[in-house]
């Protein structure tokens, strides 16, 4: 009746963004009952089991199970190339892009089966999920508080040591843009401490998943390309501009390589 009123008609196009955003709204707040369910149910219970046991294996296994459930409730796929340059058997220091809140959990997937974090110390007043990060060895840091942040890349530095690998994004955060934002040295620092190689990550698709200022997420495909180590071994912290200049060309080689077609 509107548009008989007004002599409009109903652009498809128009009919059929707006379909497609009720459905990606729909299974969105299926997502995220998805994963606040899991948090309070799971989580609850693996630290009921982890703390006492002292057993943080238990809370990755669970992690990833809400994980995958969460990106496939929201309908994220990814696909993966270069993971033969993982080094077998060490802890490194995996260094990404970051195009959207997708990223994270993605790369939490598709990297390692026990990826640490260094994450933002405010998200530590988040119920259960602070305390289940904390168990789990992620390593929480103050933002603009010097010392305390120098304290953290120190403990982060000590745990790369016993055999965990991180995941830092340099940029601090999400970039609007193709354009990789100035990185920052702490993540760097952290790895030329622990004297751990540096993999370069490139991460990209991301962004559609999630339109700036939306809640909503939108099933895409996410490519993941992982580039050859950078080593650290033998260098000083004064050597950090160098490495930092170093893996960000490899990042930005990553994504000039352009969409994950096939798996490698």
């Amino acid at each position: 009746m509107f548009f008989a009123a007004t002599g409009a008609e109903p652009d498809g196009r128009h009919v059929s963004d707006l379909a497609s955003t009720g459905i990606a709204a729909i299974r969105s707040v299926c997502a995220y009952v998805v994963a606040a369910a899991y948090v309070a149910v799971a989580g609850t219970l693996g630290l009921l089991v982890a703390l006492p046991l002292k057993w943080k294996g238990l809370l990755y296994v669970l992690g990833h199970g809400g994980v995958w459930l969460t990106l496939g409730a929201a309908g994220i796929r990814y696909r993966v190339a270069g993971r033969r340059h993982i080094p077998a058997g060490r802890a490194v220091v995996f260094c990404a892009n970051h195009q959207s809140n997708v990223d994270p959990p993605v790369l939490y997937r598709a990297l390692h089966p026990r990826l640490h974090i260094l994450f933002k110390a405010e998200l530590r007043r988040l119920p259960v999920l602070g305390l289940v990060m904390e168990t789990g060895g992620f390593v929480p840091v103050e933002r603009g508080r010097r010392d305390e942040a120098l304290a953290s890349i120190d403990v982060a530095a000590a745990s790369i040591r016993s055999g965990n690998s991180f995941l830092i994004f340099p940029e601090g955060t999400r970039s609007r843009s193709d354009e990789l934002l100035p990185f920052k040295k702490g993540g760097f620092i952290m790895a030329i401490k622990a004297q751990a190689p540096i993999v370069p990550v490139a991460i990209t698709g991301a962004r559609a998943a999630m339109r700036k200022g939306s809640a909503i997420v939108r099933p895409v495909t996410v490519s993941v390309r992982i580039g050859e180590p950078i080593a650290t071994a033998g260098r000083e912290l004064s050597d950090r501009d160098l490495v930092i200049e170093e893996v960000r060309t490899a990042i930005a080689a990553l994504l000039a390589e352009g969409p994950v077609t096939a798996e490698d």
